[in-house]
């Protein structure tokens, strides 16, 4: 049986770059690269209902329940069995944003959204999470610039929104230091990626080769 496989996360608010530096770790370590929401057929379909900006607006208990959902489908059927099969995977979002998003910027009960979000992931955790940290005003700059067809609904919700959102992923990333890198992403694609590259493989070593 092989080794069993690692979930490294990136996370930060709509704008900082993580999708972007998702696909360089991804293609860095030959990880399985994935995504929330919407990574599953049924991810899809909730990832519509949360996002587009015609859909109409859950309240926020609903927003964070479709979030869950979504999570529940994407270990249930990508994540766990790649990791399971000792594939190394990047996510492109996972739990701590629904800590950030609904805890910190709806202002739900954090105690109970940890509490969903453990279930839903049957207590999957990132091995590591990296915070790929920008300013509200750099983010702003660059989805003003990123020519992405139009904001979705989250995108839309404002600076003030964002900033607690931001405040959320630092508090998290500050409460548990051993499973958190932050990172200055400010900087060029390429300084950016060569410093998360560098720091998970001084954590984690090498991911096993394909088939191995």
């Amino acid at each position: 049986m092989p080794a069993r496989g690692r979930l490294i996360a990136l996370e930060g608010i709509d704008g900082c770059g993580k999708s972007t530096q998702a696909r360089a770790l991804a293609d860095a370590l030959g990880a399985r690269l994935t995504h929330e929401p919407g990574a599953t057929a049924v991810g899809a379909l909730l990832r519509e209902l949360l996002l587009a900006p015609d859909s109409p607006s859950p309240s926020p208990r609903a927003e964070a329940l479709l979030m869950a959902a979504d999570r529940a489908e994407h270990v249930a059927l990508v994540i766990e069995p790649a990791l399971a099969a000792g594939h190394w995977v990047v996510s492109d979002r996972y739990s701590a944003s629904t800590i950030a998003y609904q805890g910190y910027g709806r202002g739900l009960d954090l105690v109970g959204l940890a509490e969903l979000v453990t279930w839903a992931t049957a207590g999957l955790a990132a091995d590591l999470s990296v915070l790929v940290d920008v300013t509200i005003e750099v983010a702003a700059d660059r989805l003003a610039v990123g020519g992405r067809g139009g904001a979705d609904r989250m995108e839309r919700l404002g600076p003030e929104f964002a900033t607690r959102v931001r405040q959320g992923f630092l508090a998290q990333a500050a409460e548990d230091t051993a499973h958190w890198l932050v990172v200055d992403g400010s900087a060029d694609v390429e300084t950016v990626a060569a410093h998360i590259v560098a720091s998970v493989r001084e954590r984690f070593g090498d991911a096993p080769a394909p088939g191995r």
